[in-house]
């Protein structure tokens, strides 16, 4: 049948043309921006999947700079922790030269102390000073704030590491559980048979040793205790041991006691002669045996029944739960590490040998440095470090004479001066002073340092990793293949020019209706 009203060959042509000409626009669109996914209709799932994982990019990206900002902030405080090592090595060198004090004239040590005056100062300045951006690095800016700590339990709170996951406050509970101990040896006073206690029967010869040397000591027959002690300590920065009269009675005998509490300290009694008397068999030495000891509350007692025959003695590290686990013990010191907690604390004598005194609670109420490592903002994607100050003020804290001492009593004036240990002929707390406070920086740069490679680089190479692979997915998702769309671009191309000719044939098809007409 032939018609001239409706032209459907026209009618289907055109819609075939229209149809290649939407898939020539979208090959040229494709084309034109690489993309395969240009609008939601393009493909709305591979549109929602596409655009998340955009978004994880973008996370993922902005970690890498600030894994990269951290690293500049840990290298730039190392940096000027290592100018402060090179200043504490400096002081030590001039103690050490001062302590000559044989071959030392006064006027050297004075210019030895202007050098210690000046050094210390610059450590501190260094500490008020290294920043980074504006942000402070070592005046305790970075430090863990605290609530509740008390000298009279912790002399010294060290914060490394601490998780506010869920709170906002940590408490940290103390209890100690052993009592730290000093090595000790008891020597009685009772001189059976003898007129007189509290005297050698005959000349004694005393090997005395500890942990910081040996010293071999001669006493005449009838030397009091009294005076026993007496040189005993007058010795005891070269051997490391002190002596006291047993609950201050010459009578009831004499302790020789390390100076230091923990396991790397001991007492070492011996006597070296035989005795003028062979009956003389007095001169004895005792140790508590086990785990036996004395708290500071309870006098010596001689029926002990824990007493056993020794020459030697070591002492006992504190032993304590922090938060209900077991920290290492060190003398006075007790720690902890964990991926929540970590710090160390120096535990006031009396507290530290008592342990029936009640534990000890304060709280870590916020601060530190908090690092975003991760793309997402919660805390598991967050890690804590502290970095203490390290002012003269804040270095070096030893217990000397029952008071923690630090880096500022080196100072010209102050009860570790040169002229001071000179004076007392003792410059021993300088040197422990010292090595405390190197010790002190060097651990501190070893954590960050442990914190720049263990965490920083390790997480900078897993994202690195994942961006990538997020990149390539997302590629694969959105990103136009160009060999395939070349090849539906010529394709259209075909058709369309096919659809115009087709098109154009339809229309001419109804002019032949006028042949019928004559």
């Amino acid at each position: 049948m032939t018609r001239i009203n409706t032209n459907v060959p026209s009618l289907v042509a055109q819609q075939r043309l229209n149809r290649s000409g939407s898939e020539l626009a979208l090959r040229l669109e494709r084309l034109s921006t690489g993309l395969k996914i240009n609008r939601g209709k393009d493909d709305p799932a591979g549109l929602i999947i596409s655009e998340r994982i955009a978004t994880d990019i973008k996370g993922v990206e902005q970690a890498i700079k600030n894994g990269e900002r951290a690293s500049a902030v840990i290298s730039t405080t190392e940096a000027a922790l290592a100018e402060i090592t090179d200043l504490l090595n400096s002081i030590k060198s001039l103690v050490v030269e001062a302590a000559n004090t044989g071959a030392i004239s006064d006027e050297e040590r004075k210019a030895n102390q202007l050098q210690i005056n000046s050094a210390i100062q610059s450590i501190t300045r260094i500490s008020n000073t290294a920043t980074f951006g504006g942000l402070k690095l070592l005046d305790g800016s970075l430090d863990y704030l605290t609530s509740g700590l008390t000298t009279s339990t912790i002399e010294k709170a060290n914060i490394f590491a601490a998780s506010f996951i869920g709170t906002t406050t940590i408490d940290v509970n103390v209890d100690v559980l052993t009592s730290a101990q000093k090595g000790a040896l008891y020597l009685s006073g009772d001189n059976p048979g003898a007129s007189t206690d509290g005297v050698l029967l005959s000349t004694v010869t005393l090997r005395v040793k500890g942990p910081d040397g040996v010293q071999q000591i001669q006493f005449p027959s009838g030397t009091a205790y009294s005076a026993i002690v007496a040189a005993i300590n007058d010795n005891s920065t070269l051997t490391g041991v002190e002596a006291a009269l047993i609950n201050g009675n010459a009578n009831s005998g004499i302790v020789f006691r390390s100076t230091d509490y923990g396991s790397n300290s001991f007492v070492s009694v011996e006597r070296v002669d035989s005795p003028d008397d062979p009956a003389d068999n007095n001169f004895q030495t005792y140790k508590l045996a086990g785990n036996a000891d004395i708290d500071g509350a309870t006098p010596f007692n001689w029926s002990n029944p824990n007493l056993v025959t020794a020459t030697r003695d070591e002492g006992r590290d504190v032993a304590a739960l922090i938060n209900g686990v077991l920290a290492s013990g060190d003398g006075l010191k007790i720690s902890t590490n964990s991926p929540t907690l970590a710090l160390e604390l120096l535990l006031d004598e009396t507290y530290a040998t008592d342990p029936t005194l009640a534990d000890k609670t304060f709280q870590i109420t916020g601060g530190g440095a908090l690092f975003q490592l991760g793309p997402d903002v919660t805390a598991l994607q967050q890690t804590n470090i502290g970095i203490q100050a390290t002012s003269a003020e804040n270095l070096g804290g030893v217990l000397i004479g029952g008071t923690v001492q630090y880096l500022a009593s080196l100072q010209d004036g102050q009860g570790n001066s040169l002229d001071e240990a000179k004076d007392r002929g003792d410059f021993t707390p300088l040197e422990k002073i010292i090595s405390k406070a190197i010790d002190e920086v060097s651990i501190l740069r070893g954590r960050l340092g442990a914190f720049e490679r263990n965490v920083l680089e390790t997480n900078n190479r897993s994202l690195q990793s994942a961006f990538e692979n997020l990149t390539a997915s997302r590629s694969v998702i959105r990103d136009a293949d160009f060999a395939k769309e070349s090849s539906e671009l010529t394709r259209a191309q075909i058709l369309q020019s096919a659809g115009t000719s087709v098109l154009a044939l339809a229309n001419q098809s109804a002019q032949n209706v006028l042949q019928l007409l004559g």
